[in-house]
């Protein structure tokens, strides 16, 4: 028979459970609540002072001294100077116009004054832009011996648009308005209206831009070619909202970009977030593709056994600083240590090191690293709950550990993913101006123009220079040649061009 003082024990024991029990789910709760103030409120940054990481890493407890062969731990770093810039600001072939001033003493008596010099004072001045109308004229003639014979007339050459007047400089300036400033085709209806007194409707512009997007697409085609034959792609996708044709409201869309480090940009537009989306691209590719962690990546690894997967370290790293006011001491203690190789891939980087011998340095530095992070993350593992901010951390990082350690395999492979995040960033300002795509097929327009135009921005390459030329040139050439108008070939074009004028 139980005793009530047994009964007692008992309660309290279970009470003492539960109380265990709600301490832990409030330190969750209260870290989850912590985290989305600061990612509302605080700093964007993931950069951390050095006085402010000594701070983190006091009382950390891992026993384990480095080898005597270990690179010496990094001094912090110096204070941020000013970069100099030596690029002149304004470049030189701006047009000068001259403005002449003359006293008004000398100006009525010209004939008593001798000018001994001069002062210049420049000024950056502009014009507003400047719509005008080109009248093509073709004359039409008849021979003076020969009247009863039909008149003769040059022909009108081919057009981006039959029918219309849109010229290639006005297509032109409307794309680059919408894709590089970011400006909806309904503002620019009003500024056309509002300051030039031109009456074109964002419909008649939007039909025109799926045109250019029809004309642009086989030298898109050929850009995929040239990325699908490169051997190693950096990969990411971005959520884009888009409207359906039977108006049935909005739905989310992807853009997924595919990026080869010093190469072109991909973009392509996919109603879902599949692994299927991945086949148009990577089914013919053979090679390595870095991604972050979403699971559609390795998913369509296992279909596709000519893939190698490498993941980013500025992704693991993220979750680790999420973790830093969760656990400072430790997740100071590891974003020191990435912090490391990170140091590494800035020098190399700085001395325009091939592939080789970063393969070579990561080998010799990077490795060890590596080494020691796993060594502390394994130790380290069981003292922190799984849906602790340092425990999906280390479980992120864990579980993709293989594909973190690849860059030290292959000297062509990043340490991040970051290069192709880059290149997403104008398609993120875009969408906060234009809001959504209209219908499921603008999508693809648009990954086309963007496509080209990040990859002539990764090149230098002036965007309005480009375009205009290939929407000038595009009409009157033939299907087998559209394969020189890739950014690539254009700016070697142009580079021997120059060279050999010079």
């Amino acid at each position: 028979m139980q005793t009530p003082e047994n009964e007692l024990i008992k309660q309290n024991k279970e009470l003492r459970k539960q109380l265990e029990a709600l301490r832990i789910e409030n330190k969750l709760l209260s870290g989850k609540v912590r985290f989305l103030l600061k990612r509302m409120f605080g700093r964007k940054t993931e950069k951390i002072d050095p006085r402010q990481l000594l701070l983190l890493l006091q009382g950390m407890e891992i026993d384990e001294t480095p080898p005597e062969d270990d690179p010496p731990p990094s001094p912090p770093n110096p204070p941020r100077v000013p970069r100099k810039n030596n690029k002149p600001r304004l470049p030189d072939n701006l047009p000068v116009e001259e403005e002449i001033i003359i006293p008004d003493e000398v100006e009525a008596n010209p004939n008593n004054y001798k000018c001994i010099g001069e002062e210049v004072t420049k000024e950056l001045d502009v014009d507003p832009a400047r719509y005008y109308m080109r009248h093509i004229i073709r004359r039409r003639f008849v021979r003076k011996d020969m009247a009863e014979q039909a008149p003769v007339i040059a022909p009108l050459k081919p057009r981006l648009i039959e029918g219309g007047y849109a010229s290639a400089g006005l297509l032109t300036d409307i794309i680059l308005k919408k894709y590089v400033d970011h400006l909806p085709l309904y503002r620019q209806e009003r500024i056309l209206r509002t300051r030039h007194g031109i009456d074109l409707s964002r419909k008649t512009m939007c039909d025109w831009v799926g045109k250019v997007a029809d004309w642009l697409s086989p030298i898109y085609n050929h850009v995929r070619d040239d990325l699908i034959k490169s051997g190693y792609l950096q990969a990411d996708e971005t959520p884009v909202k888009y409207c359906l044709n039977d108006g049935g409201g909005g739905r989310k869309g992807f853009l997924w970009v595919y990026h080869h480090p010093g190469a072109d940009v991909l973009f392509e537009w996919h109603t879902g977030r599949g692994s299927n989306c991945m086949e148009k691209m990577l089914n013919d590719f053979a090679g390595i593709v870095q991604t972050d962690g979403y699971g559609a990546y390795p998913a369509y690894g296992r279909q596709n056994g000519q893939i190698t997967w490498a993941c980013c370290w500025a992704h693991a790293r993220r979750k680790i600083f999420e973790a830093q006011e969760e656990e400072p001491a430790f997740a100071g203690w590891l974003l020191n240590q990435i912090g490391h190789l990170y140091r590494l891939e800035s020098e190399l980087r700085k001395s325009h090191a091939g592939s080789r011998l970063r393969q070579a340095m990561r080998a010799a530095s990077s490795r060890m690293i590596l080494a020691r992070i796993k060594k502390a993350m394994d130790k380290k593992m069981p003292a922190f709950l799984p849906q602790s901010r340092m425990g999906k951390a280390i479980g992120y990082t864990h579980s993709r550990w293989k594909q973190l350690e690849r860059f030290c395999e292959d000297g062509r492979i990043e340490i991040d993913n970051n290069l192709v995040e880059n290149a997403i960033r104008p398609t993120a300002l875009g969408k906060k101006n234009w809001l959504f795509f209209g219908s499921p097929e603008a999508g693809q327009r648009s990954a086309i123009i963007y496509s080209l135009l990040e990859s002539c921005r990764r090149r230098g390459i002036n965007q309005r220079e480009y375009l205009l030329d290939v929407l000038t040139r595009l009409p009157t050439m033939k299907i087998t040649e559209v394969a020189e108008l890739t950014p690539a070939r254009w700016l070697a074009a142009r580079k021997a061009a120059q060279n050999q004028a010079a």
